[in-house]
């Protein structure tokens, strides 16, 4: 009775699908998070060979063989890397790229991890890092004591440390381009590693071709739509439910044989 084992394919897929969902839900309040989309695709099929017929066309052949499927499994798990509302906070290290591009971070190890989260502070030494503590390449260091920071959209950061002195440019901060952005390892926290499917960072300047532009006391919201998440929870429920009576169905069939 394959009908079981297809009937339990579905009803996995759906629970893979629905905790995809939750974890959407979830962080529809994390600060550049991008929604994930579940894909399926169906299982190999068995073919019952059987010879061709002719149709009552002529020269029409009517294809012989009965092909069987074996139910469905999870493809891969996309990430929607499309924008988040920009909402503003105030903030003058709190920092959102309208357009394409990512935050480059320092990890303790050395590797540079990718971020859209773009909230930032001040450490002890006056760096600016990220809300974990990793400092943003390339570095940028502000002076004690400066009276004002301004990044404007092509990631110059002026700090004015006296009151009448005009602005002194302390650094650019630059972001990352892939060119498969789908590819990016997530490894939670925000972060995003680089991988052979992602293909390698290309770094410039805000504003340039191909890349966003800053925008200095807002941050970008998650792209999480609750209402699309809730109905895609609903209709992987009913589906789920659907698969579960095939199950009864296929055993109340067994039955009489047992």
């Amino acid at each position: 009775m394959e009908a079981l084992r297809i009937a339990a394919s579905g009803m996995m897929a759906q629970q893979y699908n629905t905790e995809v969902v939750a974890n959407n839900l979830a962080n529809m309040n994390t600060t550049g998070y991008q929604r994930r989309r579940t894909e399926f695709s169906d299982l190999i099929y068995d073919v019952a060979e059987r010879k061709p017929s002719r149709s009552s066309r002529a020269g029409k052949i009517v294809p012989g063989g009965v092909k069987s499927g074996h139910g469905v499994r999870m493809a891969s798990i996309y990430r929607v890397s499309e924008q988040g509302s920009l909402t503003s906070t105030s903030n003058s290290f709190d920092l959102a790229i309208q357009g394409d591009g990512y935050f480059q971070i320092l990890l303790p190890n050395g590797d540079t991890a990718y971020t859209r989260d773009g909230t930032f502070q001040l450490n002890a030494n006056g760096q600016m890092v990220s809300a974990d503590g990793f400092p943003l390449q390339p570095g940028i260091t502000i002076p004690v004591g400066a009276l004002d920071v301004s990044i404007n959209g092509s990631g110059e950061v002026i700090v004015t440390e006296e009151a009448g002195q005009a602005g002194s440019n302390v650094g650019t901060i630059q972001i990352a381009s892939f060119p498969n952005e789908g590819g990016l390892k997530a490894m939670g926290a925000n972060l995003f590693q680089a991988t052979q499917s992602s293909g390698p960072a290309t770094i410039d300047n805000p504003g340039k071709a191909g890349y966003g532009s800053l925008m200095q006391g807002f941050l970008e919201t998650s792209n999480v739509d609750p209402i699309t998440e809730i109905a895609t929870m609903i209709a992987a429920q009913r589906a789920y439910e659907m698969n579960s009576k095939v199950i009864q169905t296929a055993d109340q069939m067994m039955g009489p044989a047992r």
